[in-house]
């Protein structure tokens, strides 16, 4: 196993959109704290009491997470479809017929980088939100602070699983980028809010990231509230990428190889 392990590390960092991809996750959510976190400092002095007693720095602390997760999904799908829309998938698994070990070995590579990166990404998203914010920071020696940071982390690590589990059960790049990157997009910042969808909306794996994060908190004014908090979203992006991977290797085991 460790063979195979090893042979998928070399598949993903000689190919250029690793670099590419894992190098703009950092920098997304990088540049957009800094963007988030210099909006809201400037806005802070025209916010009424009220507005300034909901505030919390957690929202423009890290909110750049949830545009850099793109870079790192389109990551994950990469990694894992591009040997089928290749056709390289018929010599992979010539050389290994267990499509199972094949998968799990494919699967483990694309988690070690996805989960360095992921960590520097929530590292620093935060850092520079708090360089940007000044006064108006978070607190992060507070526990609940750490708690969002190891959210944005644990988050974009399964979020890259649960795309290159897609991949797999859609057996290509296209067709897995289709579906993930407007449900990223509508489901966050368009969809999400419909009173109407919201009942089962709020359980997009998409949804459930901000309220781990914390980044519904403190408005007040929102017209999507989840029924459910931090924890329970964890559990709840947990069960997609469980339900992800299962699918794909469910898929790759039964159909004929393209």
């Amino acid at each position: 196993m460790k063979d195979l392990v090893l042979a998928e590390l070399i598949k993903i960092r000689t190919v250029r959109s690793t670099v590419w991809t894992l190098a703009a996750t950092v920098l997304t959510g990088a540049v957009v704290g800094v963007l988030a976190g210099l909006s809201y400092r400037n806005a802070y002095p025209d916010m009424t009491p009220a507005e300034q007693a909901d505030y919390d720095p957690l929202l423009p602390s890290l909110y750049g997470l949830t545009l850099a997760q793109l870079a790192l999904v389109v990551f994950g799908v990469l990694a894992v479809g591009g040997e089928f829309s290749g056709g390289t998938i018929r010599s992979s698994l010539l050389a290994v017929p267990s499509r199972g070990r094949f998968l799990a070995a494919k699967l483990l590579a694309v988690a070690v980088p996805a989960c360095a990166v992921a960590l520097l990404t929530a590292a620093a998203t935060f850092g520079t939100a708090q360089v940007a914010l000044g006064p108006h920071g978070a607190a992060l020696a507070e526990g609940r602070t750490l708690r969002a940071i190891a959210a944005g982390w644990l988050y974009l690590t399964l979020m890259c699983l649960f795309a290159a589990g897609l991949s797999a059960l859609l057996r290509g790049t296209t067709r897995a980028l289709a579906v993930l990157l407007p449900l990223l997009f509508l489901g966050s910042q368009g969809l999400g809010n419909v009173p109407v969808a919201r009942t089962v909306l709020q359980f997009l794996p998409d949804q459930a990231g901000m309220v781990a994060m914390h980044l519904w908190e403190g408005a007040d004014d929102r017209v999507f509230t989840p029924a459910y908090g931090p924890g329970a979203a964890l559990a709840v992006v947990l069960l997609w990428t469980s339900a992800s991977l299962l699918a794909g290797y469910a898929t790759l085991r039964r159909a004929d190889v393209p």
